[in-house]
């Protein structure tokens, strides 16, 4: 079972659930942001059928092309950093200057996290995402993402795609968020998994292929079990101090990260799997200019 979002025929985007190759609809969900509303127990008879009440439409064939982004509204995405050992080292070798910082941040009680996106910026499957034009070292970050509902309690499971500025990040850590925060920054998807179908988040393979020019140009392969903080305790302090009345998306950090110098070209495609979760793929532009206008980027 997968939770999407999904634009019918010339229609306005919808949320449902896909089994068997047929989407269905809802009782009373418009929106994503509606159903991370809810607690998880309604949320989850919702999707089984088990909630009083008519679907909001027929059941319908599911056309992969027709996916979105699994997140509206005032649904935001943020990020937790440094919460593998590949990423800490990463971020030490690309940050002479202050590389301290992050083995302080890596064995600390309080973990980095950081905002990410607003929904509407994020892109979904199949659409394009960005690599800064102002930037010279730009990498994907794949990673598993929490979906969390209003509570802070994960409803499902899905991937993200926290693209990245080395150069300016590594050139002064208070330049992080523009290092992280753009248009074009974040893609998410394909779909969520709910949360009660994904037995143990911290046990999942991961993988990140970068093909270039019709060849691979990078991959590597990883697992959840080398994430030094539980899901939980990322949702605990994102939801110390704050509230999300329409849901967050977390994502938790990366273990997979190409060695400098390497670096996204335009054109390159970049494929992202994990186990019990789905594949998210997207196409790489450069720059603000190429996304104007762009499809997929925002409803």
């Amino acid at each position: 079972m997968q939770l999407i979002r999904f634009r019918a025929a010339g229609g306005a985007p919808r949320v449902g659930v896909l089994e068997d190759g047929e989407v269905r609809g809802l009782p009373g969900i418009a929106t994503m942001a509606d159903l991370l509303a809810l607690p998880v127990l309604a949320v989850r008879e919702l999707c089984t059928g088990q909630a009083d009440g008519d679907p909001p439409f027929e059941p319908v064939r599911f056309d992969p092309a027709s996916l979105l982004a699994p997140l509206d509204g005032r649904t935001e995405v943020w990020a937790a950093g440094v919460t593998y050992e590949r990423s800490r080292s990463a971020r030490v070798v690309e940050s002479e200057d202050s590389a301290d910082i992050y083995d302080k941040v890596y064995d600390a009680a309080r973990p980095e996290l950081f905002f990410k996106s607003a929904a509407w910026r994020v892109a979904g499957p199949g659409a394009r995402v960005s690599v800064r034009a102002d930037s010279a070292v730009n990498v994907p970050e794949p990673e598993l993402a929490a979906v969390l509902n209003a509570a802070g309690e994960p409803v499902g499971y899905t991937i993200c795609n926290d693209l990245s500025s080395r150069s300016i990040e590594g050139e002064n850590p208070l330049y992080l968020p523009q290092a992280k925060i753009y248009l074009g920054g974040c893609a998410v998807g394909p779909w969520i998994r709910p949360a009660w179908e994904v037995p143990d988040p911290h046990n999942l393979s991961m993988g990140m292929t970068i093909t270039r020019d019709g060849v691979a140009a990078w991959a590597g392969q990883a697992s959840t079990r080398e994430l030094r903080r539980t899901v939980a305790e990322l949702a605990r302090f994102l939801f110390r101090e704050d509230e999300f009345p329409a849901g967050a998306v977390l994502s938790t950090g990366t273990s997979l990260v190409p060695d400098l110098p390497f670096t996204l070209r335009e054109g390159d495609r970049i494929r992202i799997s994990i186990a019990e979760i789905g594949e998210l793929v997207n196409t790489v532009v450069r720059g603000k200019a190429a996304l104007t206008g762009a499809a997929g980027q925002g409803e």
